[in-house]
């Protein structure tokens, strides 16, 4: 005896799931869209400042910080397309739209870290004391506040929906914090008279860029890999053999499709069962799985004799 179970939430089998992935879609978009618009209202009164002071360092933070703001076109994209229903081309549908966003997002933070250590490297061979020192403190606070907020909001949607593109955005977000704060340190050394401070902090705001750069890279392309965490393999193990009838767990493969979880069990089960008995074994174990793990909304499940 073997069966294939097939539980596709998209298609008939759990309405519910589908109005919780739409949802976790729109609430993405939102968390996007929204920190956005405030961290481009305080970049640009942060140029403002620039224009007005010549501060290198929060031109470099101001640079970084419109680049953050930027990567709500991407991620806006992936989201809206990932919500597209799967056909005979793209049979898993367009989760993977998240991950390609991901790598954008990316290639956004290792354009500002190169355009931040260009203007560096030129300041600290042609020094310039920059003015205005009281507004670029200002400048810098709101920078940290705008970046610590969106931070915050992405990284906890991002966490909820399990879209990791959506928390590298706000990873991103929150070492931008960082690097406004740093921007202090060069007003502070050019009002205590040694504006080469200026343009140091600037390639430490660069050094920061490559670090997160180097950290979300990781999450990012992990998933382009359909690498998966262990716990969650372990989990769907777990749970399948939570039930009676499943003498033995055999191959079991999960990944990531955007924000949400595909799985395909394999199963073993007394070989004197008839179909039908096997049939409900498999919903079982769908049922044991879905309450488990909520995120996992593609479900394949193989019943095969167990071998004495």
């Amino acid at each position: 005896m073997k069966q294939e179970h097939s539980h596709d939430e998209e298609q008939g089998h759990s309405h519910g799931v589908v109005d919780a992935s739409l949802f976790t879609s729109k609430k993405g978009i939102k968390a996007v869209m929204a920190s956005s618009v405030v961290l481009f209202a305080g970049s640009l009164f942060q140029l403002f400042v620039v224009i007005i002071s010549g501060s290198v360092s929060l031109l470099s933070d101001t640079i970084h910080n419109l680049g953050d703001g930027a990567t709500a076109i991407p991620l806006s994209i992936a989201f809206l397309v990932g919500r597209k229903k799967p056909n005979d081309r793209f049979t898993y549908g367009y989760g993977k739209a998240e991950d390609l966003a991901g790598v954008t997002i990316l290639l956004f933070m290792l354009a500002s870290a190169g355009y931040a250590a260009y203007v560096s490297i030129q300041r600290l061979f042609h020094p310039y004391t920059p003015t205005h020192l009281w507004i670029i403190a200002v400048a810098s606070l709101v920078g940290f506040g705008i970046n610590e907020g969106a931070a915050i909001f992405r990284i906890r949607v991002g966490e909820q929906i399990h879209s990791e593109a959506l928390i590298t955005d706000g990873k991103h977000a929150r070492m931008d914090g960082i690097t406004s704060l740093a921007v202090l340190i060069g007003a502070f050394g050019a009002y205590a008279g040694f504006p080469i401070i200026d343009p140091i902090v600037g390639l430490f705001i660069t050094a920061l860029i490559l670090h997160t750069l180097w950290e979300s890279g990781q999450g990012v392309f992990s998933r382009m890999l359909d690498g998966i965490d262990p716990k969650i393999v372990h989990q769907v193990k777990h749970a399948a053999g939570e039930v009676s009838q499943v003498k033995e767990i055999g191959e079991t493969r999960v990944r990531w499709i955007g924000h949400t979880l595909h799985a395909e069990v394999t199963i073993a089960v007394d070989p004197h069962l008839t179909i039908e008995q096997g049939h409900e074994i498999a919903e079982e174990v769908h049922r044991e799985l879905k309450e488990h793990l909520p995120h996992l909304t593609h479900v394949l499940i193989h019943v095969d004799p167990v071998h004495k």
